[in-house]
Parts: C-alpha cells; structure tokens; sequence
C-alpha cells in the first residue's frame, strides 16, 4: 500500500506537488470513484487508478532494453550530441500512450560508433549492482577484428594481456565465428577496453556490438534503435542469486576455476604439451574432456592424440608443467580466504572434490595455507569417475560424516553442477572466465550464482 500521490508520481504523471493539485481538483478517480486525498492508500496491484479518464499502470521501476545504434552517447544529457534519452524518449512518444517515466538513465556506457545491448532503467539499486567493479558482471561483444586472430592471440587474450595501466587484464573467454568475427566476453568495464584488448595483441577493432551483460542478452529480433520492456523473469535474473549458509553442514568445492583461478593455465598447458608431438590443439578439446578426472583425461590424450608414453608419464608431464604456474601465476579467487574463514567461525565442515592430481591440490593447498580450512580431499581418479557422476561428492559427504541434504557445492563447470546435483547436494556456480559462454547452462543447473565469494561474506555480514 502506497500513497496515492507517490503512486501517480512514480507512473511519472508528475511531479508531487504537481499531481496533489490535480487529485484536489477531482482529476483523479480511485476504483472509479473519484478521491480528493493524496494521502489515500493504494494498492498497487490490485487498486485501478485514473487520471483524467487515462488509466494508470503503476510500476516503480522500468526496465528497459535498447539497442543503441551507432552515433548517439550513453548519456542522460549533452548540449552537444544526441543522447540514448533523447533518442528514446522520441520513439517512447511515437509508440506509448503513457508519460515517459521519470528518472530513466542507461546502465554503464557504449561508446558513440559502439552499438548493441544497453540496458535504461531508474532503478538505482540494480544500476549500482551491474556496475560495481567487485561483482565482475559479464559483457559479450561482437568484434570485427581488421585481421583474423591467430590461436596464439586468442590464447593471449583469454589469460590476461597488458593494456597500458599497469594492470594486467582479467581472464576472457574468446569464441571465434564462421565469418571471422569474434565474440569477446570480459569481467571488467575499463575505458576501451575491448579496443585496447585486440590493440595488445597487434590487431584493431574494425567495429563492436554488446551482446550481453550479466544475464541480459541482446534479443535476435530487435534491429538498432528498437526498444522493449524487460519481462518479470529478465529483471529477476539480473539481481544476486546468492545462498544462505543456513541449515549448511559443510560446503564442497571444487577447485580449478571455483577457489583457483586457473583454467585459463590448463589451456596453456594443454597446447604446450601436444606442441611437443607436433600437434595443434583442438579448438574443442577443452569441452570434450569437461569434468573429467585427471587419469580420465591422460588416457583420451594417449588415445586420441596417439601419444607413445605411458599414461602415468603423461600425468607426471602435466603435473610438472602445471606447479611453476600454481606457484607463481595461479591466485586463489577474489573472497575465497574470507568465506572459508567465515565458515570455520560457525564451525561448517570443508571439503575439496576436484577432476585434478592430489598431488597438485596439495600444492595448491600448501602455497595459499589452505590446510586449516581443509579437513577432506577426493579426487576423480581416487573414485573412478569423474563428473557429472555423483560419487566424488559423496565421498567427501561420507567422510565429513554430513548428509548430502546439508551440503552446499561450488563450482564453476556444469559437468561439475550437475555432479552435485545428482548428490542431491545444494549447488552454486561460481563465474568464471573459462565457463562464460555456458553461464545460461549454469543458472539453470544451479540453485545459486555467484560472480565471486565475498558476496557471500558480505551477505551474511548482514544477515
């Protein structure tokens, strides 16, 4: 129940004092009955309120998908150039017999010869999530390089490169298209990025649409300069998906790409590795051998790349090449060391199950001082199967001596989530460069998302 002048206000009929006068007037009819009270309670889903014979649709907030087109700026207003505003704002008038709402403003920015995906709304809140720089909201683009990208650059691009700012770039996920274009998905907002990105590596952006941010992406259908409103369920999507640790005995995670940040590093190693038999790496290899064990994944190398060494000498190769990088390249991700804190304080049991070698773990565990966190390891290879079977997350339940029912899963792939699931464990996907083309996937396999732990931290900081 709101009052009847905020209500006509926020439909943006105008402003307060302005809509005061007109409910005095006797303008404005309440459930057909006319009211002369702004200070009159409404319900706003179910009350129906006219204003000089105009019905209103009450919505505190609007969302709003555009498609910017090339040559207006992201702005609210300039003196000097067409803005999103006033381009929408001219179509809004054309097409909608409602007031255009008030306080509308684009989320983020796209540059002036960048069209694609911008998301106008009024909801502060929302805005204030999307683009704050700790909770990495994903942004897809279509690129048009000048040149085509060659494996080693898309290589370079994916691990992080060098823009000029003294900071190295986040991990990218890069998939190359039929006509040569690229699409190009980053977790940060930093100015020119995308540019600056393909410029790193020798090449230059020839022209760029947004396809995606967060769980919005540019719907098919729509041409430059279309708008539409967001449906219940697009508006939803966009707010935290965070768990509750609530009624949680234990939470299971696994590594390489959850509490590691080191997918991009199996990649590297990956092409490395069959370099030395003279073999370029598949462009779908990495999918292929998804959520498989660590033994899984050298028997298909020996098989299919028809590799002579035996397959305990393939896995001491990988082991060799990946602890330099788990020792000097490879950070635990952004939150990990609080929430494992933060769980140790309530006395919640933790648990590793990972498609990785004991012997790298234990690496990992010793390099970042994991162990006091840590009371149980399981591997893919020590149960036999990897995932999406369900066996290594209940050998680590087994032996925490919790019931699945009160474990809480993170992952980053959806082999892994759906590993979890079939343990009937509670799950929730972590975001990860490596997995951004399957965040949809992962979504909807998990009970939550994450974009990195301390929302967790911060969440139950206020529970």
């Amino acid at each position: 129940m709101i009052r009847l002048d905020k209500y006509l206000c926020d439909a943006g009929i105008g402003t307060r004092s302005s809509v005061k006068e007109m409910i005095k007037k006797g303008q404005v009819r309440v459930n057909g009955e006319i009211c002369k009270r702004p200070e009159e309670k409404v319900d706003e889903s179910t009350t129906t309120v006219d204003c000089n014979g105009q019905t209103i649709v009450y919505e505190e907030y609007t969302y709003i998908m555009f498609y910017k087109p090339q040559g207006i700026v992201s702005a609210t207003e300039d003196k000097r150039e067409e803005t999103v505003l006033d381009f929408l704002r001219r179509e809004w008038e054309r097409r909608e017999e409602r007031p255009f709402p008030k306080g509308l403003f684009p989320v983020g920015r796209l540059d002036r010869d960048t069209e694609g995906l911008l998301l106008i709304t009024n909801d502060g809140a929302l805005a204030h999530e999307l683009l704050s720089p700790k909770k990495h909201v994903v942004k897809t683009y279509e690129v048009t390089p000048e040149m085509p990208l060659h494996a080693e650059e898309i290589l370079t691009l994916e691990c992080g490169v060098d823009i000029g700012d003294e900071k190295m770039t986040m991990p990218a996920r890069v998939n190359t298209q039929a006509d040569g274009k690229i699409h190009l998905s980053i977790m940060e907002g930093r100015y020119h990025q995308v540019k600056r990105m393909l410029a790193a590596v020798g090449n230059k952006v020839m022209h760029l649409k947004r396809l995606r941010m967060g769980t919005l992406y540019l719907d098919g259908d729509m041409e430059p300069g279309d708008y539409r409103f967001l449906t219940d369920g697009e508006a939803e999507s966009l707010r935290d998906k965070c768990p509750s640790l609530e009624h949680i005995e234990a939470v299971i995670f696994d590594v390489d790409g959850t509490i590691a940040d080191s997918m991009w590093m199996w990649k590297r190693i990956d092409k490395e590795y069959l370099e030395r038999f003279g073999i370029p790496l598949p462009d779908t290899l990495q999918a292929e051998i998804e959520g498989w064990s660590f033994y899984e994944t050298a028997v298909y190398f020996k098989k299919r790349f028809q590799i002579a060494d035996p397959v305990e000498k393939i896995m001491a190769d990988w082991n060799e090449m990946a602890w330099e990088k788990y020792e000097k390249e490879v950070p635990l991700k952004a939150g990990v060391r609080e929430f494992m804190q933060l769980c140790k304080s309530r006395g919640i049991k933790m648990g590793i199950a990972t498609s990785n070698s004991r012997e790298l773990l234990e690496t990992v565990e010793r390099i970042h001082g994991l162990t006091e966190y840590i009371s149980c390891i399981r591997t893919g290879s020590e149960v036999q199967k990897g995932k999406p079977a369900p066996d290594i997350y209940l050998a680590v339940a087994k032996e925490l001596q919790v019931e699945p029912a009160k474990c809480l899963v993170f992952e980053d792939l959806t082999a892994g989530i759906m590993a979890g699931k079939n343990a009937g464990m509670k799950v929730c996907a972590v975001q990860d460069a490596y997995s951004l083309d399957s965040d949809r996937e992962k979504r909807r396999l998990s009970d939550y998302y994450i974009e990195e732990f301390g929302q967790i931290v911060e969440r139950e900081k206020m529970r």
